[in-house]
Order: C-alpha cells, then sequence, then structure tokens
C-alpha cells in the first residue's frame, strides 16, 4: 500500500494525502491506525452491519419499472397518469 510506503518514510500527511488522492482527513485517520497496527492494521476489512435479505441471484432478478406508472392504478380503476390530464371549468 502506497500510504504505508510514505508514512514509513516519514512523510507528512498532506504530502501522503496529494500522493494517493486522498482528503488529508482520512490520511490522518489512517497514519493513526499505522502507528498503532502497521501496514496490516491498513488492509481492508469485511464490512459490517445487518446482512443482505436478498442473495446476489435475487437482487438481480429485480425489474426496472421506471416510466410504467403505478401500477396499483389500474387495478383500482384508475389510470397509470391519472391526476395529470387538465381540470375542466
Amino acid at each position: 500500500m502506497r500510504a504505508a510506503e510514505l508514512f514509513e518514510q516519514r512523510r507528512p500527511s498532506s504530502e501522503v494525502a496529494r500522493a494517493v488522492g486522498m482528503h488529508p482527513e482520512s490520511v490522518r485517520r489512517w497514519k493513526r491506525l499505522w502507528e498503532q497496527g502497521g501496514a496490516q492494521a491498513l488492509r481492508r476489512r469485511p464490512a459490517t452491519g445487518r446482512p443482505p435479505k436478498l442473495d446476489d441471484a435475487q437482487a438481480g432478478a429485480g425489474t426496472d419499472c421506471a416510466g410504467a406508472g403505478h401500477p396499483d392504478a389500474r387495478v383500482r380503476g384508475g389510470s397509470a397518469d391519472a391526476g395529470t390530464g387538465r381540470r375542466g371549468g
């Protein structure tokens, strides 16, 4: 990792940020991690949080409904573009 190499060379965080194209505050956070655990502390870790409800196959099976109108409109006796017409007077 380029940032770890630059930290080992005692380069300033601002210089490291420019070299790797990141915000200086992110680099300062990386440097604190590096000082505590070396380059290993900077390695990517698995994402935390709630696991997905859909597996990859289920997520890929979704359909794109953009522009189709609301599906309930026709079931309820209206049209998909109800409310878009001019009101008479």
